[in-house]
């Protein structure tokens, strides 16, 4: 019984660790694109256009993942409080 509950203590703390670096990982992305989204909107050549198209293939799914973490934290803390 013992055992059972120490695994699975430790599984969870494994868990929220593995999704707490996935969560810096998407964050941390999604401000690397928007700067470099950013930075192509300035540029008037048709190649940097091109290039700010393509970047919004990476930014709409991390800005989605990015409001569910914030909708997760929020709960979390309201859940807690």
């Amino acid at each position: 019984m013992i055992s059972t509950l120490i695994t699975t203590t430790s599984t969870v703390i494994t868990t929220s660790a593995l999704v707490s670096s996935l969560s810096l990982v998407a964050i941390l992305t999604l401000l690397v694109l928007l700067i470099k989204k950013e930075l192509a909107s300035t540029i008037t050549n048709i190649q940097a256009k091109t290039l700010e198209k393509f970047l919004n293939v990476g930014v709409v799914p991390l800005l989605l993942t990015f409001a569910l973490i914030v909708v997760v934290k929020v709960a979390e803390i309201l859940q807690s409080g």
